[in-house]
């Protein structure tokens, strides 16, 4: 569900939203998913998906943003089509932990990590090479914000001071 208040616009699980300034992209309590987040200082247009799981092969949604195989593909589209430089995109990610599970169960909840590397291969499968920002992996949950009129990338998490990538 994508949720539009004032000047925040919530991007739901599997989502993707691309605007132009003003306003804020929100992705709300990540766990292993992952925030990809696209940002043009020149034109202002900034985008976000909310990556659930790496890939959708054989599934009859393969082409959703949900997955990151087609999440990013369709984050560069839908910011080129608004009128955003490709040469100029600032990319940052964040999320990809890993919630639960250890010992001999803990492969099982390995998904964050997969989600973090189906992400960074569909990136570099789409010409990306160069990430200018991450906060990834570990075992807590965050809080994405992206401001589309400034570029400032804002991440909180419970027991550390917000940071910016």
């Amino acid at each position: 569900m994508t949720t539009e208040t004032a000047d925040n616009l919530v991007v739901g699980l599997g989502q993707l939203h691309v605007r132009k300034a003003p306003g804020v992209l929100v992705c709300l309590g990540l766990g292993s998913c992952i925030a990809l987040s696209a940002y043009d200082s020149e034109s202002k247009v900034g985008g976000m998906a909310h990556i659930v799981l790496p890939d959708g092969n054989g599934r009859t949604d393969q082409d959703s943003p949900k997955y990151a195989s087609s999440a990013v593909p369709l984050l560069l589209d839908e910011m080129d089509r608004l009128g955003a430089n490709m040469s100029r995109l600032l990319i940052r990610m964040s999320g990809g932990a890993r919630m639960a599970g250890t010992g001999s169960l803990g492969a099982v909840f390995k998904i964050g990590e997969s989600n973090i590397e189906a992400t960074r291969k569909a990136l570099a499968e789409s010409g990306i090479v160069r990430v200018a920002g991450t906060d990834i992996g570990g075992s807590h949950g965050r809080t994405v914000r992206l401001s589309l009129e400034t570029g400032k990338l804002t991440i909180t998490a419970s027991n550390r001071e917000p940071i910016e990538i």
